[in-house]
């Protein structure tokens, strides 16, 4: 078990800050985790700690969160660059094969990661699942649209109600602001994730199919609990996992039982 330290590595944008937890003697592959929208590594520091008695585990912030330098315009903040920078942190390390964690949007940056550089991935394990129709793709974009900023703080209420809505079983108030913090680091560009994920639906829905990487999928009770069903139709080679008891937050709350599933999936990659 090791306690997360913080560095910067050289990225596309500028820097890309990291988080990294690095056991006295590793004997299993690096995991690297993949965080969701808009949140950035710091969701991972409590899993990061018990995951990290046998392994190094990295937390990247991608590019316009957390702590890393944003992209130029909303159009360069793509899968597809979030995952070129969880390579170029790899790469920093002299970490050659991986595995790969991905929490909601996390997840289509590890399937992107393993299209990228094939070779270098061991297995991959994600939170959910977006196997979106086109009516939800619309209902979810118009959902996660920013929000002015104003003088009565609309944007902050809608965020805090929202997070509140979705609370998961045993979360507690110090959770959720945590959670509010982190939306808050993505500044003005907080919702580019999002629109980055929902716009690589169909390169995601084909990597399932192509993939040759064992590929498990966490379904807890959350937004995405039915479009992630759809997916176990299109893997050529995993499995969904039901875990209905677990929602929003269960890295934080059920810490010891997510890091028993995660790398006992990953161990029978």
């Amino acid at each position: 078990m090791a306690r997360p330290l913080r560095t910067y590595i050289s990225g596309e944008y500028g820097q890309v800050h990291v988080r990294i937890a690095t056991p006295e003697h590793p004997t299993a592959p690096p995991l690297y985790c993949a965080h969701q929208s808009p949140k950035n590594g710091r969701e991972f520091e409590r899993f990061m700690m018990e995951a990290s008695r046998d392994r190094i585990v990295v937390a990247p912030d991608y590019p316009g969160y957390g702590m890393s330098d944003a992209p130029p315009r909303e159009s360069d903040a793509t899968i597809q660059l979030y995952a070129r920078a969880l390579w170029q942190v790899a790469d920093h390390f002299g970490h050659a094969k991986v595995d790969v964690f991905g929490n909601h949007t996390g997840g289509k940056v590890a399937t992107e990661m393993a299209r990228q550089r094939p070779e270098r991935i061991r297995g991959i394990v994600m939170v959910s699942a977006a196997i979106l129709t086109d009516a939800e793709r619309a209902l979810f974009t118009d959902y996660f649209a920013p929000i002015p900023l104003d003088t009565a703080g609309t944007r902050f209420t809608t965020m805090w109600r929202r997070i509140v809505e979705v609370r998961g079983p045993n979360q507690t108030l110090e959770h959720l602001s945590e959670s509010f913090l982190m939306n808050l680091m993505g500044g003005e560009a907080y919702e580019w994730g999002h629109a980055a994920a929902f716009s690589y639906g169909k390169p995601f829905e084909d990597a399932l199919r192509e993939l040759p990487h064992r590929l498990t999928i966490i379904n807890p009770t959350d937004s995405l609990t039915e479009a992630t069903r759809r997916a176990a139709a299109l893997l050529r080679n995993g499995e969904v996992l039901e875990m209905p008891h677990w929602g929003y937050g269960f890295m934080d709350t059920d810490v010891k039982a997510a890091v028993a599933c995660v790398l006992g999936a990953l161990d029978r990659s």
